[in-house]
């Protein structure tokens, strides 16, 4: 079958998490890891896998364009700003894993074809990925007002890239909330816990609604859930929703399918599979549109 071809910037633990869902796509091929480092763990992963392995930096891209239509940058939201010019530049769909927001916010389990015209899309966060989902469910039957999420992750997962963008996070993931899930004001907040042996990804949604409907938001909640499940098995609510007045308080936890890092590393493996799906919407369209 003919696929779409790929590359990953960013050899840290989310790209070489990446690199293992993209290996089992049936319609992207990945042919590339670019990092800086070339002692780094994901490049000598890469390179013992037969992809080709630069440590140059997008350098790479620029002098070998032809290796990749769709480019996933994993590195941080500072780089990607710089990334993101060069990307355009030589015509190559960017999907960006960090909190740039250079690009529409996107989630696979709220579903627009809206963003398969894009040059760059935005995968929001860990934990926007996680709760924004949610927040949409609900206000898709109660309209949100406010929506206040707080992601908790091992601090065992979080690595250099992650804790660098933790104020990008903030930001980008509150408007998220807003822009994607729909609530009309939103908050949110991480917390990286030293807990031994590491913890889950926890995250708690905080919504308060204009229209209560305890069923139908019950129920929109566990359509949400089954959704994204599609592509993070560990995905799963805690308990059920709790309901107070005008207010809404839902649980969920994220468990790592462990292709790269342990199980506990549900902040990565929610962000990869999004990405990947993400990509394979944008291959299938691409693919349909070379076949017309």
């Amino acid at each position: 079958m003919v696929k779409i071809k790929a590359a990953i910037i960013g050899s840290g633990n989310i790209g070489t998490d990446l690199m293992y869902k993209l290996e089992r796509s049936e319609v992207i091929e990945l042919t590339a890891m670019i990092g800086i480092d070339p002692e780094s763990d994901g490049l000598k992963r890469a390179k013992e896998k037969g992809y080709l392995a630069f440590h140059n930096g997008i350098q790479s891209l620029k002098d070998n364009p032809e290796i990749a239509d769709i480019v996933f940058d994993a590195t941080s939201a500072k780089t990607h700003v710089r990334h993101a010019k060069v990307l355009a530049e030589l015509g190559k769909l960017a999907i960006d894993l960090t909190p740039a927001a250079r690009g529409p916010f996107v989630s696979p389990a709220v579903k627009t074809d809206a963003y398969l015209n894009e040059k760059n899309v935005n995968m929001i966060t860990c934990g926007g990925q996680a709760t924004i989902p949610i927040v949409h469910a609900i206000n898709s039957v109660a309209d949100v007002s406010y929506a206040e999420i707080v992601a908790t992750i091992s601090s065992k997962s979080a690595g250099p890239g992650t804790r660098a963008n933790i104020d990008e996070f903030t930001i980008t993931t509150r408007r998220g909330i807003e822009e994607v899930g729909g609530a009309d004001k939103g908050k949110a907040l991480i917390i990286l816990n030293p807990a031994e042996p590491p913890i889950l990804m926890r995250d708690t949604i905080y919504c308060e609604v204009k229209n209560m409907d305890e069923a139908a938001i019950t129920k929109s909640i566990e359509q949400m859930v089954e959704t994204v499940k599609e592509y993070v098995p560990g995905y799963r609510l805690k308990q059920e929703p709790l309901f107070d007045g005008n207010r809404v308080t839902v649980f969920v936890e994220v468990e790592g399918a462990g292709d790269y890092f342990p199980i506990y590393a549900g902040n990565l493996d929610i962000m990869t599979a999004a990405a990947t799906r993400v990509a394979e919407d944008f291959a299938i369209h691409m693919l349909e549109k070379q076949s017309v």
